[in-house]
């Protein structure tokens, strides 16, 4: 059925941060916005992000945050010199969401709850008088030849549109309502899909029995380095630069994926962490290509003759040490038993007795501890979605489709994905913003008046 009642204004899909301000953004233009959920209130996902409190932007220039989207990032040039971090944070501020900077350029609400940030986007629409419709979820956005004409809900009901906003996020973490429904609506428009990969996951690891015994050990200052090749083909070589996106050094020799230096940790399935959370989109795009092996040298700052230096010294000055006793001095203590077996020297050897081939052995466990990747965790699972709509078919300018006149895409839908730290939510607001006034603009909306 038909709503009568609902004139052909500005329809949004989606009502996490991309699609909640530019809603906003089209009713302050003047513009008669209805906001559609399919999840029983909006802002579900941006509940959970930041572990609750919500990492909202990051203080990086903008250079360099471009850069943390890779090859992608100049899509976002003109979203960003449009609405960036600091129009951002004042938006905020106007509604009470005061920010601090932490770690890393992270930014957050002083008040650590994510609640609060949903609550601003939410009075932000509502204020401009933003209707929002919760349970309604959308499985066509319908069009006729010049234009699309408005959407159908699931009900059955057909909500007529001069202009839609697709911003329904992507399909990772569906119990959230980001559950790959905007990529649907997209391709049935006639729009390319990019293959959807996870980011932002951990790694499941073949060595199972390893990561279970060092369950919970969170290592830091070592380097992990992904491989396209099995574990036996790790080439030996120093690798002294990180390699990958936002980095600086994104094309390696091969076979070297990326190189990340910094903090990770051991699962009960693998390994996780921010390094391996950075290095997992690159890992989940190689893992279709062949096998993928990774390297942990824990002993970063040495080198190999340094690491065998230091050995001998301390071999020297407590000659009765074993094996335990002596990986106890570099290693957390969850990991002794396990590498000591790895190690393939004998537990009641003392450090006098050792050899000149146990201590090489030593020394390349330590620098290279090597392991097979079986997999990512699923998409669903991913802090965000790697892939999406082709941004070719987007004039970056407006977000609008340069298929369907009237049909503008903002958020995850697109294929933008950035590093950890509050990259990616700038991005969905970015363009959330720049969609809502380019629709709002589509239909002749006024301007506001400016005091």
């Amino acid at each position: 059925m038909i709503n009568p009642s609902n004139k052909a204004g500005v329809i949004v899909i989606g009502g996490g941060a991309a699609g909640l301000i530019a809603a906003g953004r089209a009713a302050e233009l003047g513009a008669q916005v209805t906001l559609l959920e399919r999840m029983e209130a909006p802002g579900k996902k941006l509940l959970i992000t930041g572990k609750g409190r919500c990492n909202i932007t990051n203080t990086a220039p903008l250079k360099e945050f471009l850069t943390a989207f890779g090859p992608n990032g100049r899509f976002l040039h003109g979203a960003f010199h449009r609405f960036f971090r600091d129009e951002l944070l004042e938006l905020f501020r106007q509604k009470g969401v005061e920010t601090e900077n932490e770690r890393g350029g992270r930014v957050f609400p002083v008040s650590d709850n994510a609640a609060d940030v949903v609550n601003a986007l939410v009075s932000y629409g509502e204020s401009h008088g933003v209707e929002i419709r919760p349970n309604s979820r959308v499985i066509t956005i319908e069009r006729d030849c010049d234009a699309v004409t408005g959407v159908r809900l699931e009900s059955c009901e057909i909500i007529p549109a001069g202009a839609v906003i697709l911003a329904a996020g992507g399909a990772s973490y569906p119990a959230t309502g980001s559950a790959g429904d905007g990529f649907n609506l997209a391709e049935a428009l006639g729009h390319k899909i990019n293959p959807l990969y996870p980011g932002l996951v951990p790694l499941v690891l073949k060595e199972i029995s390893f990561a279970i015994a060092c369950q919970g050990v969170a290592l830091k200052n070592i380097r992990l380095t992904a491989f396209g090749c099995d574990k036996g083909s790790i080439p030996k070589m120093t690798i002294e630069h990180d390699y990958g996106r936002g980095t600086g050094y994104e094309k390696p020799a091969k076979p070297i994926i990326e190189s990340r230096f910094g903090e990770m940790l051991f699962t009960h399935f693998g390994i996780g962490g921010p390094i391996t959370l950075l290095m997992s989109q690159a890992v989940a795009r190689a893992l279709d290509s062949g096998p993928v092996s990774i390297s942990i040298d824990l002993k970063p700052a040495l080198s190999n003759k340094e690491l065998d230096a230091r050995l001998q010294r301390e071999f020297a000055a407590s000659p009765k040490r074993q094996l335990p006793a002596i990986l106890r001095e570099l290693l957390p203590e969850k990991m002794v038993e396990v590498m000591a077996g790895m190690s393939g020297i004998p537990l009641g050897r003392t450090a006098s007795n050792f050899t000149v081939e146990d201590r090489r052995a030593l020394v390349s466990l330590l620098k290279n501890l090597t392991f097979e990747v079986r997999s990512t965790l699923p998409l669903g699972a991913a802090m965000v979605t790697a892939g999406g709509v082709e941004l070719s078919e987007v004039d970056p300018k407006t977000m609008a489709s340069k298929l369907v006149p009237g049909l503008y895409l903002a958020g995850e839908v697109l294929d933008l994905d950035a590093d950890t730290g509050g990259y990616n939510l700038q991005a969905a607001f970015s363009t959330g913003w720049v969609a809502g006034e380019s629709a709002a603009k589509f239909l002749g909306a006024r301007e506001p008046k400016t005091s």
